[in-house]
């Protein structure tokens, strides 16, 4: 039987807690990234107790000999990475709420200039190979759905058809005191 001292074995841990946060804020999913920035902060914040060195005495003057003092820095150092932490998480847990509000799920969808981008990428490389295949990335950006788009309301849906303009131009704005219709004898 080896013996592994209780360091090392909370610094194998740290890295675990590092490795699989890293790894979930990879995702698309913002609660999985939400998980990963916890698990990525618990794991730093483990990592910096260690870095502390050995327990020892509480840090006043008077009541522990000097060389047998903790350092009261790391501690600090945690707690404040707790506090910002926190407000991380309530942070990106509000954007995936609000996401699930908006579009029933909390993925991140593709950015539109990344996907133009890519397309520049993509047509430069197919200039080059002189290979006119469809690839893999085209297959993918003609299957995504761009949320950006409007769709044309639906017959199923009359609400809808109603608020649509009818001649095609936008609705006017609410905001916009030029849009509103006037009313006799008020400006």
């Amino acid at each position: 039987m080896t013996d592994v001292s209780p360091a090392v074995v909370l610094v194998l841990t740290a890295g675990v807690l590092v490795a699989c946060g890293v790894y979930l804020l990879l995702e698309r999913s913002l609660s999985r990234v939400i998980v990963g920035l916890i698990l990525l902060g618990n794991g730093v914040n483990l990592l910096f107790l260690v870095a502390g060195g050995r327990a020892g005495g509480p840090p006043l003057v008077g009541t522990t000999p000097t060389e047998e003092m903790a350092d009261p820095l790391p501690q600090a150092m945690v707690l404040t990475a707790i506090v910002i932490t926190l407000g991380l998480s309530a942070f990106v847990l509000a954007m995936a709420f609000r996401s699930w509000q908006l579009h029933g799920h909390d993925e991140v969808q593709d950015d539109l200039e990344d996907r133009r981008v890519s397309e520049r990428r993509v047509r430069a490389g197919a200039r080059e190979r002189a290979d006119e295949g469809v690839t893999d990335l085209d297959v993918e950006a003609a299957e995504a759905r761009d949320e950006t788009e409007v769709s044309p309301p639906s017959a199923d849906d009359p609400e809808a058809a109603a608020d649509a303009p009818v001649d095609g131009g936008p609705l006017p704005s609410e905001d916009d005191p030029a849009e509103r219709p006037r009313t006799g004898g008020q400006s």
